[in-house]
């Protein structure tokens, strides 16, 4: 798991449950994308600049045309839905989650 900034949102409009494909910059280990069913509590305006906490050693994973690089983490609240994991201040991107 390590640290990295959402620099592109777009809808992913093939999906059944609506979600949206991240480009996410992890420093050093290059940008990945990612598909993450966030629009219950998240604009694109609100995720672009966003440090997030993210799985990197997954196998890539095709969900909704798109193939999904990294799992970005979040709490799944009954009351509020999915909540984004992120660092308390800013890190740099690519650093190790201990």
């Amino acid at each position: 798991m390590c640290t990295g900034t959402i620099t592109d949102v777009e809808i992913n409009r093939r999906a059944r449950v609506p979600a949206y494909i991240l480009t996410i910059d992890f420093g050093e280990k290059g940008r990945r994308i990612s598909s993450a069913q966030l629009t219950d509590n998240y604009t694109e305006k609100d995720l672009v600049g966003k440090q997030i906490v993210a799985v990197m050693n997954f196998p890539v994973k095709r969900i909704a045309g798109i193939e999904s690089e990294v799992l970005v983490l979040g709490a799944l609240c009954p009351k509020n839905g999915t909540v984004l994991l992120e660092p308390t201040f800013p890190v740099a991107n690519g650093v190790a989650i201990a």
